[in-house]
Formats: C-alpha cells, sequence, structure tokens
C-alpha cells in the first residue's frame, strides 16, 4: 500500500500521509532523517493513527444513546476508515471522512472531518475539523496519536531525552486498566519535576500516561545534543504519552476527550470529557510540529 501515499513538500523537507485513516507516516529532512516511528512489527505498526468518534476504550466496548447500545472498537472507527483527497497542493493536502450506512450502524450521527496537513519547511501544521451535519447534538471526542523517534534522529541515548511542557504540570498521572482499557479512578503521583518530564522506558511499564484537564498546551520533546520538537496543541486538554518498552518511538498524543471512566454506565453525551457539538456548528483541533536542531 506504499504507493498509495502522498507526499508533500517544503524546502528539503517532506511528508508521507496515507489516505488509509489520513495517517501521517514520515516526516524527512533533507538529509534523510527520519523523525518518526520506524513502525517496527516486534512492537507496533501504526504511525499516527486519528482518533475519532472516541479515544480509549469503552466501558463494555460500547456506548449507549438514547437508551441504544452500540459497539465502537478502541480509538473509533476514523483510523480504519479511506479519506478522500479534498484538495492538494505541492506543500500541503486535506483529507475527507464523512458518515456513511456503516458508519451510523456503530455511530448515529452525520459528520463530516476533515483532516489538513501543511508543510513550511521543518514545520508542519495539522488542523483536523470535526462538523456535525445533523439535526442534533452529536458528541464525540478527537485524539491525536503520532508516533515520533526516540532516541531523535542524531540525539543520543533515550534517557536523555526530555518532555518540558509550557507550563508546570503538578497534577496526578492516570493509568488506564490493563484488562479493559477503561481510565482508572486513581491517579499516581507525577514523574514531571517543574515543567520537566525525564523519559525513561520504565514509565511506560503499566501502559499509557494520561493527563486530563492539562494546563500546557504546547511542549517540547528534546535531546540533548540533537533536535528538539516543539509542539503546540492549543486546543485539546487532555494529554497522552505512550509507547512499548523497547521500541523507537514515542508517542505523544493531545486529545480532546479520553477513555471511559472505569464502570462508566452513562449515556455518551454524560461521558467525562466529552465534547457536545451543536447542529450545524463545527470544532477545529491543531497540532502544530516544528523541528529545530536543539
Amino acid at each position: 500500500m506504499s504507493e498509495e501515499r502522498v507526499s508533500i513538500a517544503s524546502g528539503e523537507w517532506s511528508a508521507l500521509i496515507h489516505p488509509l485513516g489520513a495517517e501521517l507516516q514520515s516526516l524527512r529532512d533533507g538529509a534523510g532523517r527520519e523523525f518518526m516511528t520506524d513502525a517496527d512489527p516486534a512492537f507496533w505498526t501504526g504511525h499516527a493513527p486519528l482518533l475519532f468518534p472516541i479515544i480509549g476504550s469503552l466501558s463494555g466496548d460500547a456506548f449507549r444513546h438514547e437508551g441504544r447500545a452500540y459497539a465502537l472498537p478502541r480509538h473509533g472507527f476514523a483510523r480504519r476508515s479511506r479519506f478522500a483527497i479534498a484538495a492538494q497542493t505541492p506543500d500541503a493536502v486535506t483529507f475527507v471522512l464523512e458518515d456513511s450506512e456503516a458508519s451510523r450502524a456503530v455511530y448515529p450521527f452525520a459528520f463530516r472531518l476533515e483532516m489538513a496537513f501543511r508543510l513550511q519547511e521543518s514545520a508542519l501544521f495539522m488542523a483536523a475539523t470535526v462538523h456535525n451535519c445533523g439535526d442534533r447534538v452529536m458528541p464525540f471526542s478527537f485524539g491525536y496519536h503520532p508516533a515520533f523517534a526516540w532516541p531523535l534522529p542524531g540525539g543520543g541515548e533515550k534517557t536523555a531525552h526530555r518532555i518540558i511542557f509550557e507550563k508546570d504540570e503538578p497534577g496526578l498521572v492516570r493509568r488506564v486498566s490493563k484488562a479493559t482499557g477503561e481510565l482508572l479512578p486513581d491517579g499516581e503521583a507525577s514523574p514531571v519535576r517543574g515543567r520537566e518530564l525525564a523519559l525513561d522506558e520504565a514509565l511506560f511499564a503499566d501502559d499509557a500516561m494520561v493527563w486530563t484537564g492539562l494546563a500546557s498546551r504546547a511542549l517540547r520533546y528534546a535531546s540533548p545534543d540533537g533536535p528538539a520538537l516543539d509542539i503546540a496543541f492549543p486546543d485539546s486538554p487532555d494529554l497522552g504519552l505512550w509507547q512499548v518498552p523497547g521500541a523507537h518511538y514515542l508517542c505523544i498524543e493531545p486529545w480532546a476527550g479520553h477513555a471511559d471512566p472505569l464502570g462508566f454506565d452513562g449515556e455518551i453525551g454524560e461521558k467525562p470529557g466529552i465534547v457536545l457539538l451543536p447542529p450545524g456548528q463545527a470544532r477545529r483541533f491543531r497540532m502544530d510540529v516544528r523541528v529545530s536542531e536543539g
């Protein structure tokens, strides 16, 4: 399927996006350095799935709406759906996914999801816009799930890398149930010291680290002597960090929403963190990634 990927370029930089899931698969500089995951099948073959209309897992793998249950897999269906190309230039492309008979059987809402990518030299600008095309309030979540190289190319040892938040983040870190994927009720003391998180694979022995109600809307993912990624997510109040220990990636995931709290049995519109979009309106979620040398 690699021949189907859409290429955009600016200066010496290039990016590849696959229409299946509108998934970013590569971000490279002129020297051929790859800033995305190597997608080693021994760990995880994903690159940057889009999470819609849910993030994470549902209690019992289903949500309730108006008394009826609808089954949805973890992270929803967008990541396994083929998007159409709506517009394309040498340095930008916009993909579109609309509701269908198949989607309405598991998510009974009329929607349009636009996913735009624009490359400007070493900066990649991404914007997802969710439209409610129906006549009733539409509950949904949206999240990014990009897997960046860890270590960064030329960045030295993995344990020397840091996440530096825009603001102090003293809040508790949440975890998900290994059995069900639901969000556990009790948080744990944060390993963030002020604004800085020292990265180590041991942080992910209990799966993803989740922050709900994050203070920051930007962070820096940096190596000591090599490149850094400055990542902005102005529209996303939650964040996940994840990897499979031993893999060569770090997922930095801005979210608007999260998995069901453990044992949640309410209607989807009552779910903590859910976005409620009125008829005829739209919500936009940006994620900007700028690569710099240290």
